[in-house]
């Protein structure tokens, strides 16, 4: 959530910035300022009534120690106090018209956000390995069919289309990857391992800006009350919602698995063949919470911690970083780390790393307190370390071998229990 502070202060930089995102917010930006002028007046008026009720309170009591009438100044007093119940009334409506219109607006990309109007305009930052040659590409349906890793016509029958059902040794390597993600983030990147709820109340994922803007993507439950976390980013970023937390203890850095539920409503035609769109997948989320004045730092560490997994498992990726056009809702500067899976032809994202700023912490009133003692508003940062569908995917179709079967990188042996699948 923005700082209502900074759009009173400067509306036009506000309408600049949020234009780079494509498309004209001006409207919107008026519209909160309004309601805040509404609001600021009436709480100025009800502070003026509170003060002349208090005067005319001491005046009755001065005139009733002198044995004089006071039925007219008490009149006064009564009708203040209904115009006083009226106002309080209506700054509250103000205020709660205020922060809906503030959480409908997104973040403000950082200055240094490279200008863009879509996906095809994110530059690409860096490469780090070489495309494999493989003779013969095949697709992570036909090897896992041949294979027996999953079943995604009975998983229809179960749940519908968008989930699969592992099997064999293809659970096996999801339970391979899951134990190799955390023990790396945690043994050797120093992350805390989180095992979250995975039902969210409403007010944590507003705090993670999924909502109101995303509500149709998600999956409710009790009216809309809970939701099944559209990634662990909600429960674990949620974790010190409404606490003031003390300098010496940040940054804090939380890694936690989650399976991932989402509609993907607006996703037709998208990534639909196999398991690179699910409504259902597992991920391991890597979150921070830091001080302002260490955001920027810990991002690159972030993206480079996330990046470590790819390495380790030896596929080609490259690190692309998001143009204002394609920036997510809530984020102030994203990197996209994108898989090469040779059976698709195309890289695939397995990992978004964003910093928030103070977006989310607004939403959360996460605060801290600094080396001055005063109450300021954290950072708080995320990113995928990493998914596993598409990482599958990958794994898959860069390890297939002439002989039809899989060899798994090094690092998943002792996970897995053997080298290769097949």
């Amino acid at each position: 959530m923005l700082d209502i502070r900074l759009l009173r202060d400067q509306p036009d930089f506000v309408k600049k910035r949020l234009a780079t995102r494509g498309g004209d917010l001006s409207a919107e930006v008026d519209a909160v300022l309004a309601i805040d002028a509404d609001r600021r007046s009436s709480e100025t008026r009800l502070q003026q009534l509170q003060a002349d009720r208090k005067r005319l309170s001491k005046q009755i009591g001065a005139l009733r120690g002198q044995g004089q009438d006071t039925s007219a100044i008490e009149a006064e007093v009564k009708a203040s106090g209904e115009e006083m119940a009226a106002l309080a009334t209506a700054a509250s409506q103000f205020d709660d018209k205020q922060r809906d219109l503030l959480l409908r607006l997104p973040n403000l990309p950082q200055a240094e956000v490279p200008i863009g109007g879509g996906p095809n305009e994110n530059p690409e930052i860096r490469i780090w390995g070489e495309k494999p040659t493989i003779a013969a590409p095949e697709d992570h349906l036909a090897i896992a069919a041949r294979l027996g890793l999953m079943d995604l016509d009975r998983a229809t029958k179960i749940s519908g289309s968008g989930f699969t059902c592992y099997t064999g040794a293809g659970a096996r390597l999801e339970r391979a990857l899951l134990g190799f993600l955390l023990d790396l983030h945690t043994t050797t990147h120093d992350y805390t391992e989180i095992s979250p709820p995975f039902l969210v109340r409403r007010e944590c994922m507003v705090g993670t800006s999924q909502l109101p803007k995303f509500e149709d993507d998600m999956y409710g439950v009790d009216g809309g009350e809970l939701f099944l976390a559209p990634t662990a980013e909600v429960p674990v970023t949620n974790l010190h919602r409404e606490e003031i937390l003390p300098l010496a203890g940040l940054p804090k850095k939380f890694a936690a698995y989650t399976p991932c539920f989402r509609r993907e409503a607006g996703s037709a035609g998208r990534e639909t063949r196999g398991i690179i769109r699910m409504h259902q997948f597992d991920k391991v989320e890597l979150v921070k919470i830091c001080a302002p004045e260490d955001s920027r730092t810990e991002l690159e560490a972030l993206t480079a911690d996330a990046e470590k997994v790819l390495q380790l498992l030896g596929l080609h990726y490259r690190v692309i970083e998001l143009c204002t056009g394609d920036l997510g809702f809530g984020a102030a500067k994203t990197y996209d780390i994108e898989v090469w899976a040779p059976g698709q032809n195309a890289y695939l994202e397995v990992s978004s790393c964003s910093n928030f700023e103070d977006y989310q912490a607004r939403r959360m009133n996460l605060r801290f307190k600094d080396g001055e003692g005063k109450n300021r508003f954290c950072h708080t940062l995320n990113g995928s370390g990493t998914a596993l569908a598409r990482l599958y995917v990958a794994l898959l179709e860069t390890g297939i071998q002439p002989d039809g079967s899989v060899l798994l990188p090094e690092p998943l042996h002792r996970y897995f229990g053997s080298e290769r699948i097949g």
